[in-house]
């Protein structure tokens, strides 16, 4: 079989894939999540020294991860949908925090972030300025730090 063969059986199966998914929900947050959390459990249950506890951590595993494809290939796209849409609710306080947390780790490379003694707002000064006097914008508080 030479390349251009290969190519067009890839090709065929690649729009057979997409026929078969036509009108399936497919992936989302909540699926990403089911799958990485049954691959994890059933990683964690190879570890266990029970056999029983073994046992159960490997069907929970792959209940999940059955589960995830299940929603995938679901047809019912709204109740999917419904379902992603409250995971993403109950979700939403962790994931903006660790999204905040990763923002000043990216920024902590580029400025300095203190807060101020008065009103405990957080001000970003740019690194390598050397002892500057910082006011504060929100109470005008102000005090000498170094950059």
């Amino acid at each position: 079989m030479d390349t251009y063969q290969k190519s067009e059986v890839d090709q065929n199966m690649k729009e057979k894939l997409i026929r078969f998914m036509q009108g399936r929900y497919g992936t989302d947050t909540l699926s990403k999540f089911l799958l990485i959390c049954g691959l994890v459990v059933v990683l964690f249950s190879s570890f266990s020294s029970s056999d029983t506890v073994r046992m159960i951590w490997y069907v929970v595993g792959w209940a999940l991860i059955i589960y995830c494809y299940y929603r995938m290939f679901s047809r019912n796209v709204t109740k999917r949908y419904a379902e992603n849409q409250a995971f993403l609710a109950r979700t939403y306080k962790m994931r903006s925090f660790f999204k905040q947390q990763l923002e000043l780790m990216k920024q902590r490379r580029i400025y300095h972030i203190y807060t101020c003694p008065g009103c405990r707002q957080k001000i970003r000064i740019p690194r390598g300025k050397g002892k500057i006097e910082v006011r504060c914008p929100k109470c005008g508080v102000t005090f000498v730090k170094k950059s």
